[in-house]
């Protein structure tokens, strides 16, 4: 689709405070090569920044910038050790970070979302021992803004990121990446763990709806749509309105076997180049700065000490200037998890060695015991002292990077678009663009004047279940910090349909011995007012989580929800079911009666304003899935897959069977793909231009994403099946006919 025009915007005026800054077809023209792809290095990747980075820094002070905090390790407690609800920092425990120990970085928000004035207390604290002269070099404060500046109260939340993939518009995506930034930087943070590009191969894993889905093309593309959004058209001077990037979680850390969160993964060497590596290395190419290191092991050995991942191939091969860091608390892991070091300080030197540059540690008095310990690794020759200047030198240029080292720095004042409506209108259109229709017998649109609806279920009438984890707290979960204005599922329903909405929950969810678990609800008021309505829509998904905390021990969507679908079957009434989930959750048993099927994914503090104007036919609904939705637990089906993999046990070759395949997505209206044109014969390594003709025979404008997918008919090894090798979202007025090349 054409991109939306954007609000100008100007670097923020600088004011002196101590503020931290077979074939559906073709994307436009693509050239495809054969074979593996030589790395691309950015321009200016090799040229060293003439800045005095680490020069004159003590081995304190570059063990230091090695070394990340959490803020909870500078916060005052209460007697028990808690940090208090207003985060205030002790200067006596900053000033021992900071001035006794040289530590270069500090993270997160501890436990609930900030404003923007906490936010300038915290960063006007931190930064003043660089300005006023405590330390040689600025600290580098990073947070994770998932799906917009989930720690910041008042920010523009966006879809996650698994929504973002089903729009299949990187333009927009990028316009997702930009907003972030200048909001994340609004907040005085110059670094964001983000973007995901862990491929999300196995639907159990808890992190799924954080990925880009599962095909590594489509994860490459908006993946780095993304990057660039973030840092801007020069990832080497990054202004005040970007940020650092950072690539998660690098790699392999998505295909765990049992689908549990940080568990093995065993990857054969093909499906790492061909599936795992690939987001990553465009990524590299789009200029990333700063990469997280997998906190699973892969193929038995844990991501922190894989130096041919971190050091052959990331830095060596593909040219990476930039720096790693670890996850949370994974040099210790190596130890007290994984188990391939003895002691603590066998984990700091393996992990340092195989190229991790950055310890996010992140608590005390641990970091300190990381400093010391990795003092006696130096003078001890364990860690040479040319591998410290790599680190340092890179953590220390990356700050340069992104103006650290200026004494002045923009005002939070100056970022007057923070939450603007343009940006919450942008939101909205990433929700309308990434909400998929999966079924539709003629029951949508679901006029204004149409007979009583019933809505109903668990997800109905909470903001929780449209923004899941990554929420204001790491869990999302905590009601009280919702966004104030915004409106839930109901609510949206309730203002357009008014007297002829009735609503009864019917099922919560909620978590028991860390399980997730469901309960009827008010059951006899569902039922009583099925009797009153022609038409029921069910609200059907899954309690936030990410990590631990979210791993499942089955895909199948629990019977409480699918019962109250099979109560209304059993009155013949009209069922729409919506979806509100990070993953894709099987719902096998009521999928065939059911009228319509939306996945809405978790489309943001605007996702049920989208949501409404689809379903009432205000707008048309453009969503592909970005993954294969499952028909079967314990099943996990691709659409790339190989062709052994269609074999049935009857002979033929039809036991591919997902309820839905990637890339699937209806709207109301009809386009018809005619003329296909291609050379007959596509010499290697030269220009390969398809295009195709596409009629729109609907009365509406209908916005459609052309997707082309290529396989090898023969290989030397077992080839793929169809592989997406490029797609175009285009708009197609109606009644028009529209050629795409």
């Amino acid at each position: 689709m054409a991109r939306k025009s954007r609000p100008k915007y100007t670097v923020p005026s600088d004011d002196v405070c101590g503020l931290c800054s077979c074939v559906s077809m073709i994307c436009a023209m693509r050239i495809f090569s054969w074979g593996l792809c030589l790395s691309f290095l950015f321009a200016c990747s090799t040229t060293k920044n003439s800045f005095p980075i680490t020069e004159g820094l003590t081995l304190e002070e570059k063990i230091g910038q090695t070394c990340q905090i959490t803020l909870d390790a500078v916060l005052e407690t209460d007697a028990q050790g808690r940090t208090t609800a207003l985060l205030k920092i002790d200067t006596n425990k900053l000033t021992e970070a900071l001035v006794k120990y040289k530590v270069g970085s500090i993270l997160n928000v501890s436990w609930h979302t900030l404003s923007r004035e906490q936010w300038r207390e915290i960063h006007n604290v931190i930064r003043s021992y660089y300005t006023s002269g405590r330390i040689k070099v600025p600290v580098l404060y990073g947070i994770d803004a998932i799906h917009g500046v989930n720690y910041t109260q008042g920010a523009t939340l966006f879809p996650q990121e698994i929504g973002l993939a089903a729009t299949w518009n990187p333009a927009l995506v990028e316009e997702f990446g930009r907003i972030t930034a200048y909001e994340t930087r609004a907040s005085g943070i110059p670094w964001n763990f983000s973007p995901v590009l862990d491929v999300g191969r196995n639907p159990l894993w808890s992190r799924t709806f954080e990925t880009l889905g599962e095909d590594p093309y489509l994860v490459s593309t908006m993946g780095s749509a993304i990057v660039k959004g973030y840092q801007g058209p020069n990832p080497l001077t990054i202004d005040s309105l970007h940020v650092l990037a950072c690539m998660k979680h690098f790699v392999g850390y998505s295909a765990s076997l049992s689908g549990r969160d940080r568990t093995p993964a065993w990857i054969p060497e093909k499906y790492m180049m061909e599936l795992y590596l690939p987001p990553f290395q465009k990524a590299v190419e789009s200029g990333a700065q700063t990469v997280m290191i997998n906190s699973g092991a892969v193929n038995g050995v844990p991501g922190h000490i894989n130096a041919n991942l971190i050091q052959k191939t990331l830095k060596d091969s593909w040219g990476f200037k930039g720096f790693s860091v670890s996850d949370w608390e994974d040099f210790n892991m190596l130890h007290t998890v994984h188990c391939v070091a003895p002691d603590l300080k066998t984990a700091y030197e393996k992990a340092f060695n195989a190229g991790v540059d950055m310890s996010m540690v992140p608590l005390s008095p641990d970091y300190k015991t990381y400093c010391d310990l990795m003092m006696e690794l130096v003078k001890e020759g364990r860690v040479t002292e040319n591998r410290l200047n790599d680190a340092a030198s890179r953590i220390c240029e990356t700050k340069n990077h992104v103006g650290l080292y200026s004494k002045v720095q923009p005002s939070l004042a100056s970022y007057v678009n923070f939450g603007s409506v343009e940006h919450k209108n942008m939101s909205k259109q990433a929700a309308l663009e990434s909400i998929t229709l999966l079924k539709n017998e003629g029951v949508l649109p679901l006029e204004k004047n149409t007979n009583k609806i019933l809505l109903s279920g668990p997800c109905a009438d909470n903001l929780i279940f449209l923004n899941g984890a990554w929420t204001h707290t790491w869990q999302g979960v905590d009601t009280s910090f919702n966004t104030k204005g915004c409106n839930t599922i109901y609510q949206s329903f309730k203002n357009y349909y008014g007297d002829r909405l009735l609503f009864s929950k019917g099922v919560e969810l909620f978590k028991e011995k860390e399980l997730e678990q469901s309960r009827f609800y008010y059951l006899e008021d569902y039922i009583k007012k099925l009797d009153s309505v022609e038409t029921v829509v069910l609200c059907l998904g899954e309690m936030p989580a990410t990590e631990k905390p979210g791993d499942i021990r089955s895909l199948t969507l629990d019977s409480k929800q699918q019962e109250l679908a099979k109560l209304a079957y059993a009155k013949k009434k009209k069922v729409i079911i919506l979806l509100l989930e990070g993953r894709p959750r099987i719902i096998r048993d009521v999928v065939d009666q059911a009228q319509a099927i939306v996945h809405c994914y978790l489309p943001g503090d605007y996702g049920a304003e989208a949501l409404i104007e689809l379903i009432s036919g205000a707008k048309n609904f453009s969503g592909k899935l970005p993954y294969t939705y499952p028909k079967f637990d314990g099943i996990t089906e691709f659409n790339d897959r190989s062709r052994s993999e269609d074999r049935s046990n009857l002979g033929d070759f039809m036991a591919f069977n997902p309820e839905w395949r990637f890339g699937f997505g209806l709207h109301y209206g009809t386009v018809v793909y005619q003329h296909l044109k291609s050379k007959e014969v596509i010499q290697q390594n030269s220009p390969w231009e398809i295009t195709v003709a596409l009629t729109n025979e609907s009365n509406r404008e209908i916005d459609e994403v052309v997707q082309l997918f290529v396989k090898d008919d023969f290989a030397s090894m077992v080839p793929a099946g169809e592989q997406l090798k490029g797609f175009q979202k285009v708009k197609i007025p109606a009644g028009q006919t529209k050629e795409v090349r």
